[in-house]
């Protein structure tokens, strides 16, 4: 993606090359799309019938960029006699006003041509580079292009409007303009992707944001959002470069249901616009200290598409919660599984440990109580649907080995899952990290049923489950001579024994023996596992270990996040400033921005973390790591109608000061500063 320029608004976004065209691709998601469809999948501008190359560019802005363009080929000598301005943005609809300069010291007459297309894709069909089988028609009208297709009810229209006189036909634009000498000509081209409902209503127009709004009206809305963030003020400048790319990218990333109508954190840019189970829980206890307020419509959405039914298809189960919910045309048509589909073991427990840690900032008892049946309903999946082979252990296995995911895990590619030697084994398989996650949501369900639910008989139980648990997960997944615990269970009971980051998730839980956290740390920051820019997600000596592979040994920010607060939760706060330093000092080469992932080289080998080709930028658990290590590095943890504040900032960060955080308490300030403040960041 590293040569590609993003732009996006709620449910629309646009993705172009350098110059701002746009061609048709099935390897990678070029175009514009909007509500899981490419409404755009040709917008290439030629000046006289030549493409144009690049000057500069500016895309400060989430929701625009400028392109500084000229024709020809880039040579030493350039002396163009003219140039060319797109600036766009996604307003709602995606507008472009296009800017003819010329230079030359004559009137001179220049044909100007965009050519548009629009397939109609579903990002599923782009992923699986499969074509579409229906085809798109044109109409046109005066100064107007619209592109239709239509299958059964799934009905989808793209509609491009010129503000200067055009010639159009089936296949774009042409204008034939002359220029004065030193002057410009310019128009705005409009286009509107339209969304119709099965009854062939526009549903956009029912949207809160639907339609065009104003590149003040967005940058006003976006600007609200941080304001109401905490203040950072700091003098490690990788720190604050990151919190804020973090606040800007998270007002990007908010999407509209189409159900609802309100404000969904989506995971990511540009194959995860929508709601996702897993992602959005994790993001959501990221960015809860410092802007709690974006949670409540993210938990009442999946509490309310909660599975209710055995639906082999959508791997769906009673008291399950979601994976991910498309709006395209093959899961209309249940091609794909996903309207929605529950294909994730750890949405479930993540989605109760979410609603309490909420309510222990907030206050909220009411979301609590209204809640109940949705926990309890999630409580009784982890011990009946869940525990598939009735051993007390959460399990998956598809119900669906057509579409259906494989692996159940964060680490949901096909070869994440494997034994030392690199052999995978059969399913059903119980990752460790679900137990984690199991323990935990037990331990503050039981929580909320004494404090809430006026239920203390049930919180006895819970409580001691949740030890049973401990219990037996610590001597059945405790590699002895080893001294980690194993990536997994297979089906027969045996360790699959790879070393892995997942170790991380289990101190974040808490399942783990005090008298065993100290190995698994040394294990996390050991050479085998921690590159110097994070923890890698699987060891360097392991069968399956690939620097570049997507879950075999690439580094997740999001990951080492987590095991930054977990390693803080057992008390080690040297080693959770450790990961903390190195993801900041990594983020220096992405601009602030951590991508999804990073290749997992040794830092002495490369002196910077190398990109992960595909990863998706931005993306919001990522966005949200730089949140999550501020509060590990303050120490934030709230107790009672206190917020307690016991900072650890690592050798070389100097004063972190964090003002007006909110919660139960009101608002106040946390002040950190690291013991050696002279020491330079990532030394």
């Amino acid at each position: 993606m590293k040569d590609l320029v993003s732009i996006l608004d709620g449910n629309t976004f646009l993705v172009s090359d350098r110059t701002g065209d746009i061609e048709p691709s099935y390897d990678f998601p070029t175009g514009l799309f909007s509500f899981d469809t490419r409404f755009l999948s040709n917008w290439v501008l030629t000046l006289n019938g030549e493409r144009l190359h690049a000057l500069s560019m500016d895309d400060a802005e989430s929701y625009g960029t400028r392109f500084f363009l000229a024709p020809g080929e880039p040579t030493h000598y350039l002396d163009a006699k003219a140039s060319v301005i797109r600036n766009r943005a996604i307003v709602g609809s995606f507008e472009e006003q296009l800017t003819v300069l010329n230079h030359a010291g004559e009137e001179v007459e220049f044909t100007v041509r965009i050519e548009m297309a629009a397939d109609f894709a579903d990002l599923f069909e782009i992923k699986n580079a499969r074509r579409k089988l229906g085809r798109a028609t044109a109409s046109t009208a005066d100064n107007e292009l619209r592109l239709t297709y239509r299958r059964e009810a799934f009905h989808r229209e793209t509609v491009i409007s010129s503000s200067a006189p055009a010639m159009v036909d089936a296949a774009g634009m042409t204008f034939q303009i002359r220029v004065p000498r030193n002057s410009e000509w310019s128009t705005t081209l409009h286009v509107s992707t339209i969304v119709y409902g099965a009854q062939g209503e526009d549903i956009r127009a029912t949207l809160p944001y639907g339609g065009s709004r104003s590149a003040d009206a967005i940058r006003a809305e976006q600007q609200e959002l941080i304001d109401r963030a905490p203040k950072l003020g700091c003098d490690c400048e990788p720190l604050a470069g990151a919190y804020r790319r973090s606040l800007n990218d998270l007002a990007a990333l908010r999407y509209e249901s189409i159900a609802l109508g309100v404000r969904l954190l989506a995971a990511g840019l540009p194959w995860f616009m929508t709601l996702f189970g897993r992602d959005s829980i994790i993001t959501s206890l990221q960015v809860l200290p410092f802007l709690p307020e974006l949670i409540p419509p993210t938990i009442i959405m999946l509490a309310g598409l909660q599975g209710h039914r055995v639906d082999d298809f959508r791997d769906e189960e009673p008291g399950k919660i979601l994976h991910e919910l498309r709006y395209g045309e093959t899961a209309g048509f249940e091609e794909q599984p996903h309207s929605p589909y529950y294909g994730s073991a750890d949405s479930t427990p993540l989605f109760i440990i979410l609603l309490d840690e909420y309510e222990r900032w907030t206050g909220d008892a009411q979301l609590i109580r209204r809640l109940e049946p949705q926990v309890r309903a999630g409580l009784e999946w982890i011990d009946t649907y869940g525990d598939l082979l009735g051993t007390g252990y959460v399990w998956y296995q598809t119900r669906n080995p057509e579409t259906g995911l494989g692996n159940q895990c964060w680490k949901d590619s096909w070869e994440a899952i494997s034994y030392a030697d690199g052999r995978m084994p059969g399913f059903p398989r119980a990752t460790c990290e679900l137990q984690g996650y199991a323990y935990d949501a037990k331990i503050r369900a039981a929580r909320m049923a004494r404090m809430f639910w006026g239920d203390p008989a049930y919180a006895d139980r819970l409580e001691r489950e949740a030890a049973t648990l401990k219990q037996r997960f610590n001597h059945d997944f405790w590699i002895a001579d080893r001294e980690y615990y194993a990536l997994a269970l297979d089906a027969d009971g045996r360790q699959v024994d790879a070393l892995s980051s997942n170790i991380g998730h289990l101190l974040w839980s808490g399942i783990v023996d005090e008298s065993r956290a100290g190995k698994v740390v040394e294990h996390l920051l050991g050479p085998r596992l921690f590159s110097g820019w994070g923890v890698r997600t699987l060891a360097e000596d392991q069968g399956r270990y690939n620097p570049i592979g997507y879950h075999v040994g690439t580094v997740w920010p999001f990951d080492n996040s987590i095991i930054a607060w977990g390693l803080w939760r057992y008390g080690f706060r040297d080693e959770a400033g450790q990961i903390c330093d190195a993801m900041l000092a990594a983020s220096r080469y992405f601009g602030g921005r951590l991508p999804e992932a990073f290749a997992g080289y040794a830092r002495d080998l490369t002196d910077y973390p190398v990109e992960y080709p595909t990863a998706c930028i931005p993306q919001a658990w990522s966005t949200g790591t730089p949140l999550l290590l501020l509060r590990v590095m303050l120490g934030l943890e709230p107790q009672g109608e206190h917020l307690i504040i016991d900072p650890a900032v690592p050798p070389g960060m100097g004063r972190i000061e964090l003002l007006d955080i909110p919660g139960r308490w009101g608002r106040v300030d946390a002040l950190g500063r690291s013991r050696d403040p002279e020491e330079p960041l990532g030394g």
